[in-house]
């Protein structure tokens, strides 16, 4: 009896000590990427939120102002605008991507046969350069570009993409963004769906639903976890869009495109003003932040 308590005693002994070292093991393998994470995006962070409170001068002196920035952000107009812009913007993009992605994903994991060869083409805008994809579609998208030379071929009138009123221009550049970024979006999709047991969508179809009564009663609650993620990063992205704005309309006409890192970029590469810039930044992260919560909250709740 003594001796059955002390081998299971000695077990137990040996499976912490193997448990510790699996644990350590694992910490080391991950603190490389910690450290890198730490200096590079923790600190930095830090460092904005501590810069948006103070008036930062380009010499390196600053005076501390607290929530100054803040309190004027209340009252600028072109930054009040650029935050209407920015979530006009995502209201338009983050849908519009988020379908296509989804339909395409769809289509290609039911291709039985060239589905590796799709992939890679459907993915190869993503690592194209954001500045050779703004040039090409400034070329499409211009006056006497590509659809509009099309378009007075047959006898249209030239549709003002990047000249017109505020909606006409964040939806064409909302248009170029989805074109580039969806790729992304359709591999993580593509991956929740080769996930999703066929078992479940041959019982349901032996059952009698269609297509759409399976997407949406199966498919898109299983994929509910995907979605967020994709959501998130959507959003993200919408709100740091600059690279497509800055080559392809600069803001304009009349701060229709301005974004909210637009203002950022002027405010501290521009005008030297990184306090303020670095507040700019902080509101951005608010945002994009209480958003995500949001998304959260409303997937859990249809999820009830």
């Amino acid at each position: 009896m003594t001796s059955t308590s002390a081998s299971a005693g000695q077990r137990q002994r040996r499976g912490s000590t193997a448990t510790r070292n699996g644990m350590w093991a694992g910490i080391l393998f991950v603190l490389p990427m910690l450290v890198l994470f730490v200096i590079f995006r923790f600190v930095p962070t830090l460092g904005a939120l501590g810069m948006s409170l103070t008036d930062y001068q380009l010499s390196g002196d600053y005076s501390v102002v607290w929530f100054d920035n803040y309190t004027r952000m209340l009252g600028d107009e072109v930054v009040l605008g650029a935050l209407t812009t920015t979530l006009v913007y995502a209201v338009i993009y983050v849908p519009l991507v988020v379908v296509v992605s989804m339909v395409t994903a769809l289509v290609l994991n039911r291709l039985v046969w060239g589905t590796g060869f799709f992939r890679g083409a459907l993915f190869l805008p993503y690592v194209t350069s954001l500045v050779l994809a703004g040039v090409i579609w400034l070329w499409i998208f211009a006056t006497d570009g590509l659809v509009n030379g099309t378009l007075s071929a047959v006898g249209i009138d030239p549709y003002p993409f990047l000249t017109g009123n505020q909606g006409q221009v964040l939806s064409s550049l909302a248009i170029v963004s989805a074109w580039r970024g969806f790729g992304y979006t359709m591999l993580i999709l593509l991956a929740g769906l080769k996930n999703i047991p066929e078992d479940l969508l041959e019982s349901a179809t032996l059952d009698g639903a269609n297509a759409t009564q399976r997407f949406f009663r199966i498919t898109l609650p299983l994929l509910r976890p995907v979605v967020f993620f994709v959501l998130v990063i959507e959003t993200i992205a919408a709100f740091q869009v600059f690279d497509t704005i800055y080559v392809m309309t600069g803001g304009g006409p009349s701060r229709a495109s301005y974004s909210l890192v637009y203002a950022l970029y002027d405010q501290g590469f521009k005008f030297f003003d990184f306090g303020y810039a670095a507040a700019i930044g902080v509101v951005i992260f608010l945002l994009v932040f209480v958003i995500s919560l949001i998304q959260r909250r409303f997937l859990d709740r249809s999820n009830t």
